[in-house]
């Protein structure tokens, strides 16, 4: 875990060193004790740096224990034993006292030697100047300051800075090559007592290397309002209106202190870190240059998933042509001031607990249950106590985060420490210590999970998962999900299963057919071809393995550009699909592929067009004696089997109304987006033709109309949302296929279902579907939900399938603006009123 980084000790510019202080450090050094007579514990306790103060001024002075004896202390003194020299350049204005000298060197200890000479409180201070850049003379100071062990490159290497109007300086921060001192200067010093310590000017020790010409990287842009360089401290304040760029992020703060022997930056009041889109504020800011470390103390932001995986800083390529053009982001000083606006719900993360037929908005259902994740949530908005950062990681303290714009939050996510670490570039890590949902700022749940990767991938976000299935796992069953392998192109899952119902009412809790399990491979070749394989074990019994395994196996391939279709090879085995009133049939065994296109529309007519056309050879039941052997040890054929498929469809509008405006009290109170009233009317119209090896054939023209619609706005408490939706469907079928998994039986079909809402986010609903020639019931939906705009979770059962379900679907929120602080304070002219 990433910890702040302490500052280097000060540097020997700031206060003279005796004679006595110098030996002791020598005898320190050497391992003998100092001539206090305290004992020097060890080199490590010599050299561990202890917590700065926030001052910026006091900020480059360590606290240490018993300051008159300690070693650190005189490793912080001692000129000739700080290590290699590091170069400074900076510009110095000409005045009119003197006339600037460019070949003035000026090396530590002779700085120190004018320093013993000066009073206290002499340290002059040289106001920056609006005058002719040309003016401006390079004055360069070598500085002999311990080498960080962190990093053995700077990653700023020049500061420019510039006053609004005026001109503009530079400095340079250079590490040289590392060099051990001599003998026989070490010697001399150690036998010094009634002077300071002078090391030996050199030529060597002047030498500097020069940064390269076109830096793409390492520097720092400073522009304010005003600047002041303090020359003997060597700190550069600005202030009002701020702005700093540095390693691709730009900062904005009202007042800015670079102190440049320790390389630190510190920042305060009204601070924002901008990185591409994601956004950190702040009121103080630290930054160690060389650490690539810093802190930032009552902290929050935003953090765009979509797109962090490019807004972090990248290196360019030594390939790149350009690799000068570095992004620069835009200021959020004028975000800031923004109010909240533009609130846009363009998706949401839902995750099913369990098995259920999802009804579309037509009322239709799909022949194959839904389960597991889908989609993503893209923007997340933040608060905590302080965020302390090393390279690509963060640590973060009494954290909350939250997909809601609004405030106080519907849905947040608290810990009290949550540390944020990148492992590639589509996969990050979050580790917290005592995570927990917050809904409705009232009731909070454990996550009993304190780790989570993020990538683009779906995710199990439980410890373990309830579900309910009556068919393949006897009713109420309970699963957990392992990672065997996980890497950026590669993923596969195995997940245990206890079966609960089927071992309490059925068998014992240690019968083998009360376990199973599951398994998932996915694999991605490349951006245009994946590869996904499922298994499924219902029971651990050997002697029915054959019969409670389901397996399959998919290649796809995207194909074209303009119109991608996509192209699947797909082999399967005991596939359960849903076929009306023969409800759910297996296929024993497929294999085969299926070309499928996008939705078309041609063009302004409003009529979508989909089409498929696939071959397969294909062993599933059948129920026709003509084609099944007299003796048999089952019921099922093997057949190839060509088919084609078409569909259009077309909606027409028959009344619309206006919905609330998007704002917490309105629109938004308990949906996601405003609720706008309207009646439709949608048809459709499709065929399908399929032909088997045998002869057989079955073709079937289907159509059908339906009125869906809503009323209310769901912002009051009461009975303000009614949701409805009543289709027919009638086709027109010649001969039937030989199988039963695809046979046309139900000709006339009438679905319907209502959405009423009772209390406040409390809503249920139904929806069923009828065979009207036999007046069979095909399936049956009912559902309680309970919606708000940050989330939304649905209970469904379906006695007909014997199916049940639990549904979390958090909302992606996208918006403009600052949405303020998670207590409701609102932001007037950048300040949290």
């Amino acid at each position: 875990m990433p910890q702040p980084v302490q500052p280097p000790e000060i540097p020997a510019i700031i206060r003279p060193v005796s004679s006595n202080i110098s030996a002791n450090y020598n005898q320190c050094s050497q391992g003998m004790p100092p001539v206090s007579g305290k004992d020097c514990v060890s080199s490590s306790a010599c050299e561990k740096p202890t917590q700065a103060t926030r001052d910026p001024a006091v900020l480059t002075i360590p606290k240490i224990s018993l300051l008159e004896d300690s070693c650190l202390l005189n490793l912080g003194k001692s000129a000739t034993l700080l290590g290699p020299p590091i170069s400074v350049g900076y510009p110095v204005q000409p005045t009119s006292r003197a006339k600037p000298n460019l070949d003035n060197h000026r090396t530590l200890a002779q700085t120190t030697e004018k320093l013993q000479r000066q009073t206290k409180g002499q340290i002059a201070t040289l106001k920056i100047n609006s005058v002719d850049t040309k003016s401006s003379a390079t004055k360069r100071l070598s500085l002999n300051l311990r080498q960080s062990p962190i990093s053995d490159t700077l990653p700023i290497k020049r500061i420019l800075t510039q006053e609004r109007g005026g001109e503009t300086r530079e400095f340079e921060l250079i590490v040289p090559p590392a060099t051990t001192p001599r003998e026989t200067d070490t010697e001399g010093t150690a036998n010094e007592e009634t002077q300071t310590p002078q090391p030996s000017v050199t030529q060597e020790s002047q030498i500097t290397i020069p940064a390269p010409a076109a830096e793409p990287v390492g520097v720092l842009e400073l522009t304010a309002d005003s600047q002041e360089y303090d020359e003997e401290r060597q700190v550069v304040t600005a202030e009002g209106n701020v702005i700093v760029r540095f390693q691709e992020a730009l900062l904005d703060a009202d007042r800015v202190q670079i102190n440049l022997p320790n390389r630190i930056m510190v920042a305060e009041g009204n601070v924002a870190l901008t990185r591409g889109d994601q956004i950190l504020r702040g009121e103080r800011f630290e930054y160690y240059f060389v650490q690539d470390s810093g802190v930032v103390y009552d902290a929050n932001g935003e953090l765009y998933n979509a797109s962090s995986e490019t807004d972090l800083p990248q290196p360019p390529s030594p390939e790149d042509s350009d690799a000068t053009a570095i992004p620069r982001p835009v200021s959020d000083r004028i975000a800031r001031n923004l109010p909240l606006q533009g609130v846009r719900n363009p998706g949401s993360y839902s995750y099913v607990v369990g098995s259920s037929l999802t009804v579309g908005s037509d009322g239709s259902l799909p022949n194959t249950p839904t389960t597991g994740s889908r989609g993503s949530v893209n923007r997340f908005r933040y608060e905590a106590d302080r965020v302390d950062f090393e390279g690509s990681e963060a640590v973060a303290t009494n954290i909350r985060i939250t997909n809601d714009p609004f405030s106080p939050p519907d849905l947040e996510l608290q810990a009290k420490t949550a540390r944020f670490r990148r492992i590639s570039p589509l996969l990050d890590e979050i580790v917290a210590s005592q995570p927990r949902f917050v809904f409705d700022q009232g009731l909070s749940l454990p996550t009993f999970r304190n780790r989570i990767l993020i990538d683009r991938r779906p995710r199990e976000p439980g410890l373990f998962n309830i579900g309910f299935d009556d068919d393949d796992r006897g009713g109420l069953f309970v699963e957990s999900q392992i990672e065997i392998y996980n890497s950026p192109r590669a993923r596969f899952t195995l997940t245990p299963q206890f079966f609960i119902q089927r071992a309490i009412f059925d068998e014992s809790p240690i019968d083998p057919r009360a376990f199973g399990f599951e398994t998932r491979l996915d694999v991605t070749i490349d951006p245009r071809t994946s590869l996904v394989g499922s298994s499924a074990v219902t029971s651990l019994d050997l002697s029915e393995l054959e019969q409670e395994t389901r397996a399959s196996l998919r290649l796809r391939r995207i194909i074209g550009t303009t119109l991608p279709h996509n192209l699947d090879f797909e082999a399967s085995y005991r596939d359960r699909l849903f076929n009306g009133s023969l409800g759910f049939q297996t296929v024993h065994s497929s294999i085969g592929a299926v070309l499928t296109s996008p939705v078309i529309r041609l063009g302004k007519t409003g009529v979508n067009l989909r089409y498929q056309a696939g071959i397969q050879n294909i062993n599933a039941d059948t129920n026709r004696l003509d084609l099944l052997p007299v003796v048999r040890d089952n019921n099922r054929i093997n057949l190839t089997r060509y088919q084609a498929a078409a569909s259009l469809s077309k909606g027409f509008s028959l009344w619309r109304g206006k919905g609330l405006p998007a704002t917490p009290e309105e629109g938004l109170r308990y949906t996601p987006r405003p609720v706008i009233p309207y009646v439709a009317l949608s048809t459709n119209l499709s065929g399908v033709t399929s032909l088997y090896s045998n002869g057989d054939n079955q073709n079937s023209i289907n159509g059908s109309v339906g009125l869906v619609g809503q009323f209310g706005h769901f912002s009051r408490p009461f009975f303000d949302y009614t949701g409805f939706n009543i289709r027919y469907t009638r086709a027109a079928v010649g001969d039937l296929s030989p199988f039963l998994f695809d046979r046309i039986v139900d000709r006339s079909i009438l679905s319907g279902g209502i959405t009423q809402q009772l209390y406040g986010p409390v809503r249920l609903g139904f929806q069923t579907s009828f065979n009207l020639d036999t007046g069979q019931e095909i399936s049956t939906n009912y559902f309680l939900e309970y919606r708000r705009r940050a989330y939304n979770i649905v209970l469904r059962y379906n006695p007909v399938q014997g199916l049940g379900s639990v549904s979390l679907q958090v909302s992606d929120f996208n918006w403009t603006g600052n949405p303020g602080r998670f207590d409701g304070r609102p932001v007037i002219q950048g300040v949290t009123r």
